[in-house]
């Protein structure tokens, strides 16, 4: 054979929900026959969807994957595509993270990945065993290598791959989204090429799962390095590619869309992450505290997008502390998104706490207990409307405030999920922007300007005192976000964040926050990773912490 077409279908699977993932995996193989194709690819672990965490270890669930594969094999003796597709496998005691080669009828053969990452979001080495060293799969006459995502991080694998006849790299992953990762992928595949000359298809999946996106954005090098292929990000794909082979060897060729970049990637993961998180959990829809401020109007544009209108409901919850032109601001956003509205007033329910709790707290002064109240009737407030009226609880807090505890436990962090979690306060301002200049594709919100000007130029308050800022707590944010940077990303200790010229007692004043508001992030809701190194799957850092770093 020296012509094949091979279907890459970029899907977005469920984890746990085999016989959708089954049925979508069947609906690929259809359009694939009616395009006249030889072979479908899905992506890693996608009968189960990645990440299957312990689910893997659950000896019925793993028999569930292996039978939905069996049914789908049985499907290829009617002539069709064969199917390379992702699917946990039982051998021999051991569960694999596997790909299965289906055609003629049967399950031809299986091959198992090799390297299990162990890092950062992964814990493929705590549910999977590690397969051996794969070879080759015969695909009626060509030999397919199919290295499983981590097979390619390294080169032991893909060069035994090459050495042992492959004539291309067909390469299934569940690789999450988070910033500059597109280019990291590129550069990883270019060694690989670069070193086997052979052709490689990387094919990613799309879609969230919990705190996890996936941005598809699939691709093809051919052996001369050169981009044959890009495939759209944040969205599904089921794309139809030629190969030929002449004497140097097999080409590809296909489509190539224009990637997804920069702070546009940030907000078209959060609203996938959104989306997936409502859909999946079937949720009718969500509801927020609209304050005014920066940070809920982004969300609340942000819900828009990912759900419509229709299944956003915004409320203000204002006391006496609430400036009219947060009234104003908050109203502004919701019409202009065009999404319910409803103000709540707390002074009876705070005033009530107040009354209750005045006798034991009678000749104290008031202090951020007083604040704290006003947080947690908004936060009960809100929970009370989900409950009644079914909607889940987006909270609100970007990054930078997560990171230094600048939030209040059971009041402003109530709530089933937060897009915003994994993202600085000076990023957020750029996601306005953004937004209030361009409508991402595939957002159900409206074009225009989104977000009205006042609230981007105002400056950042919990307006729970009089003419309170966050700056009277915090750094401005410019320079927090850059010592947050560092001492969370890249792990820098106090005296090299303080060598770029930061004060050094700011410094270890924001590294004491950072560690001792711990316990609160545990509590948090999960959100959306964009970063490399977010709260909750990436840094798992101890509670109970005596480690002071004053090197």
């Amino acid at each position: 054979m020296d012509r094949f077409k091979l279907v890459l279908a970029q899907l977005n699977p469920t984890v746990g929900a085999v016989e959708a993932n089954l049925a979508g995996a069947r609906a690929a193989r259809q359009a694939a026959a009616g395009d006249g194709a030889d072979l479908v690819l899905l992506p890693e672990l996608y009968l189960s969807g990645y990440p299957p965490e312990d689910l893997v270890l659950k000896p019925s669930f793993v028999a569930a994957c292996r039978g939905a594969v069996e049914s789908l094999a049985a499907e290829t003796s009617d002539g069709g595509p064969a199917v390379l597709i992702g699917t946990p496998w039982a051998e021999e005691g051991a569960v694999h993270n596997a790909v299965a080669l289906l055609d003629r009828g049967r399950v031809e053969t299986v091959r198992f990945k090799h390297e299990l990452p162990n890092y950062g979001v992964f814990d493929e080495a705590r549910v999977f065993a590690p397969g051996p060293v794969p070879g080759p799969v015969n695909f009626r006459g060509v030999r397919l290598g199919v290295p499983i995502c981590e097979d390619i991080w390294r080169e032991d694998v893909t060069e035994c791959l090459a050495e042992t006849g492959a004539e291309m790299l067909l390469v299934p992953n569940g690789s999450p989204f988070e910033r500059d990762k597109p280019d990291l992928r590129l550069n990883i595949a270019v060694a690989r090429v670069t070193e086997t000359r052979l052709p490689l298809v990387y094919l990613n999946q799309v879609g969230g799962q919990d705190e996890l996106v996936f941005d598809g954005a699939s691709f093809a090098l051919n052996a001369d390095c050169g981009l044959a292929l890009q495939l759209p990000g944040f969205e599904p794909a089921v794309v139809t590619v030629d190969w030929q082979r002449s004497g140097s060897g097999w080409r590809v060729s296909g489509p190539v869309e224009p990637p997804v970049e920069g702070i546009e990637a940030v907000w078209r993961a959060c609203v996938l992450g959104l989306r997936d998180y409502v859909a999946k959990n079937r949720f009718p829809g969500v509801v927020l505290g609209l304050s005014g401020g920066i940070d809920s109007a982004v969300v609340a544009a942000m819900a828009v997008d990912a759900l419509g209108p229709q299944a956003v409901h915004c409320v203000m919850m204002p006391y006496r502390y609430t400036a009219s032109e947060s009234l104003e601001d908050a109203s502004a956003c919701a019409e202009v998104l065009g999404c319910r509205y409803d103000v709540v007033p707390i002074e009876a329910p705070v005033a009530g706490f107040s009354a209750a709790l005045g006798p034991l707290f009678a000749g104290l002064e008031a202090d951020v207990t007083e604040e704290n109240i006003q947080s947690r009737c908004r936060g009960t407030a809100l929970m009370a409307i989900s409950n009644k009226l079914g909607a889940m609880v987006l909270t609100t807090g970007n990054k930078s405030e997560m990171s230094v505890g600048y939030a209040t436990l059971y009041g402003d962090m109530n709530g089933g999920f937060n897009p915003i979690k994994d993202v600085y306060k000076t990023e957020v301002y750029a996601l306005a922007r953004l937004r209030n200049q361009q409508r991402p594709k595939g957002s159900l919100g409206p074009a225009g300007r989104v977000i009205p000007e006042r609230i981007l130029s105002r400056a950042p308050t919990a307006e729970l005192s009089e003419n309170q800022t966050d700056q009277d707590t915090l750094p401005p944010y410019e320079v927090l976000d850059a010592i947050l940077a560092d001492l969370v990303e890249n792990e820098l200790s106090v005296a090299e964040v303080a060598a770029k010229g930061f004060e050094r007692a700011t410094v270890e004043r924001i590294q004491h926050m950072l560690y001792v508001a711990e316990y609160k992030r545990r509590q948090a809701a999960p959100g959306v990773k964009i970063t490399a190194r977010n709260f909750g799957r990436d840094r798992r850092y101890p509670i109970t912490n005596g480690f002071r770093d004053r090197g």
